[in-house]
């Protein structure tokens, strides 16, 4: 048992003065607001927010960062420049690659990612001696970056939709792909989760499965959290509708995917039945606010799915950028620039996007300060150049990842004073990008 005591932590209420969390087996036990420190307490200065959950993630795409900007372009043209950075990628070096970036959303208060995992197999297909290699080495980095996971073990079957139909794989995407659902499903039964780790599944996208193979994967997912990409592109949107009559959300609901366990990532243009569908469903949303404006992919309807009580949580897909806190400040910015009104989420809602929504569509109990709850957070300064005089409980407007001193995942402390196990993270990080480039 830990007790951690806390100058101001944020409670499902409201910011309190004085709160000692008490920890036992990994989770919050006691919340006692008002209360002074006591010498056995572990300290927590400034303000104390649950844990930040990135819900969407793919490790290997941190080495385009400020690498794709000289041509310009689009999504399509990006997608190109991602698929280089596959060739040099083992499991040794993406091992190495996704413990630099682990520890960096460690150290800007990720306590927990869904890695969106579709790079399975080696060159042309082939499969490793452990056919679960490259998972097994997100696995080996998330626990020695210290965050909690949840691998979405994605199926990949096709190489794309248009309106002649589902195109047949590339020499690149034939790395991503099983075969079949089922030889997809055999290989996912063998990964193993623990008190830190969680499988899930994903199907990549409506442009990677035929419509009988999004049925099939349906029906073998069991009680797996399950995330898609949906409706990133208008592209993707007028394929799915010439092919099969329907729009992504639809023909999702027509494979019988979506429900509560179900979470649409991106879902950035969506019709006014496809926003009816997704709010009668139970499924959640995924919004990459940096990502979606560094691809040019849109803004997407956040209001309206809030208003349909869709949970909405965040992630940082690319890692353009790493930093919640500008997840947070991404969608409410952008809806600002849609409607020309300010406040268009309450504080507390973007909060829960950004910690409990996201705890919630990744299969954890979590990303809240209250009995029960996984015992995941995170200390932010109050006294830097950002934060000094921000109003504590709108802290996330002021505050970026480089305010978190202190990082609690299941009750162990794995920053402390801005320091992580590994060494410097600037160092960890540098070392990681250098390890693959230095690959052949």
């Amino acid at each position: 048992m830990t007790d951690f005591w806390c100058e101001h932590a944020q409670l499902p209420d409201k910011v309190h003065r004085g709160v000692r969390l008490v920890v036992a087996d990994g989770r919050i036990t006691e919340v006692t607001p008002d209360t002074k420190s006591r010498e056995s307490d572990v300290r927590l200065r400034g303000v104390v927010l649950p844990g930040f959950a990135n819900a969407h993630s793919h490790a290997f795409h941190r080495m385009l960062r400020g690498r794709t900007h000289a041509d310009g372009g689009n999504f399509w043209s990006w997608r190109q420049q991602m698929y280089a950075v596959t060739s040099r990628l083992t499991p040794d070096t993406y091992f190495s690659l996704a413990r630099g970036v682990f520890v960096e959303m460690v150290a800007v208060g990720y306590t927990v990612v869904g890695e969106f995992h579709y790079l399975h197999h080696g060159p042309g297909g082939q499969r490793y001696d452990d056919p679960n290699a490259m998972g097994e080495a997100l696995i080996a980095a998330a626990h020695e970056a210290g965050i909690r996971l949840t691998l979405l073990d994605t199926c990949y079957l096709t190489g794309g939709l248009s309106a002649d139909g589902h195109a047949p794989l590339d020499e690149v995407q034939t790395r991503f792909s099983d075969g079949s659902v089922q030889a997809w499903a055999e290989r996912v039964e063998a990964l193993r989760g623990s008190d830190v780790v969680r499988i899930g599944a994903a199907a990549h996208s409506v442009r990677a499965l035929t419509g009988d193979q999004l049925a099939e994967f349906a029906k073998v997912v069991g009680d797996r959290p399950v995330h898609a990409h949906v409706s990133e592109q208008i592209a993707e949107n007028l394929a799915t509708q010439m092919v099969y009559g329907a729009s992504p959300v639809e023909h999702l609901t027509d494979a019988g995917l979506l429900g509560e366990q179900f979470t649409a990532v991106h879902a950035t243009h969506l019709s006014e039945d496809d926003l009816d569908l997704m709010g009668r469903s139970g499924a959640g949303a995924c919004f990459c606010p940096t990502t979606e404006r560094d691809l040019a992919d849109g803004i997407g309807p956040g209001c309206e799915l809030a208003e349909r009580d869709v949970p909405i949580s965040l992630g940082s897909d690319q890692h353009a950028v790493i930093d919640p806190f500008e997840e947070i400040r991404g969608i409410e910015m952008h809806e600002r620039l849609k409607s020309h009104e300010r406040g268009r989420f309450p504080v507390g809602d973007l909060l829960d996007m950004a910690t409990s929504n996201g705890y919630r569509s990744l299969g954890w109990a979590g990303g809240r300060l209250a009995v029960g709850s996984l015992a995941d957070f995170v200390a932010v300064r109050t006294d830097s150049r950002r934060t000094s005089g921000v109003g504590l409980g709108q802290v996330v407007f002021g505050a970026t990842g480089a305010d978190v001193t202190d990082v609690v995942v299941g009750g162990r402390r794995i920053v402390s004073g801005g320091v992580h196990p590994l060494g410097p993270v600037d160092d960890v990080v540098a070392e990681s990008i250098a390890a693959v480039r230095a690959a052949p």
